[in-house]
């Protein structure tokens, strides 16, 4: 059974993702479509216009986003656009984990995401929606709290914090219907206890980005 669940307060779940651990060692590149400021100095910066930040398989695209280069040369931003989009490469995976806000606000340093207004933050078909989400990248675990919408058209999630639990496969392998070789379970009305898989949250079919 699929359960949905949506509450007024704050939930902290971990997701099964971790950052790519070298990016901070990658150079910092940026672009922006309007005339930036930008002290090479200081290694700081603010750019406007479809702006675009990379760090190895770090992406930030927005409108606005101001930014510096860490002391461990990791990245620290706060990004402005309708919406921001953050994207980044899992350590030791081919996948990326996405987080998309009208307002982003990322520490290199902590390693640390936040994502306000219409939140959203996406691993594969599995995501959490909100009004603020902070999500850790060096361990996979997030935070999402309900919040009001800000002032303007009532487009976001509201003070609630929505999502779906995908139902747990376990049917061990071959023991599908049919399958050759498989022996049918004795009937119990109390089967053993199995540990269980970490839980994912998937999309909301209610829920339209």
């Amino acid at each position: 059974m699929v359960a949905l669940f949506g509450c007024a307060v704050g939930i902290v779940v971990a997701m099964p993702a971790i950052a790519e651990k070298g990016d901070r060692e990658k150079p910092i590149n940026f672009s922006a479509e309007q005339p930036a400021e930008v002290d090479f100095e200081k290694r700081i910066g603010t750019l406007r216009g479809n702006v675009v930040i990379t760090q190895g398989t770090m992406t930030i695209r927005a409108d606005r986003i101001d930014f510096k280069q860490n002391p461990d040369n990791s990245l620290s931003a706060t990004a402005f656009g309708n919406p921001v989009s953050f994207r980044q490469k899992k350590d030791d995976s081919d996948e990326y984990f996405e987080g998309f806000a009208q307002r982003a606000v990322y520490d290199g340093q902590k390693q640390l995401l936040e994502l306000f207004d219409r939140a959203l933050l996406k691993q594969g078909n599995d995501e959490i929606r909100s009004n603020y989400i902070s999500y850790n990248t060096s361990t996979g675990a997030f935070k999402a709290e309900g919040r009001p919408d800000q002032a303007g058209p009532a487009t976001g999630p509201g003070a609630r914090v929505r999502g779906t639990f995908q139902p747990r496969s376990e049917a061990a392998p071959g023991a599908a219907k049919g399958a050759p070789g498989a022996t049918p379970a004795p009937a119990s009305k109390a089967p053993p206890a199995k540990a269980q898989a970490p839980l994912k949250l998937t999309p909301d079919s209610a829920i339209k980005q």
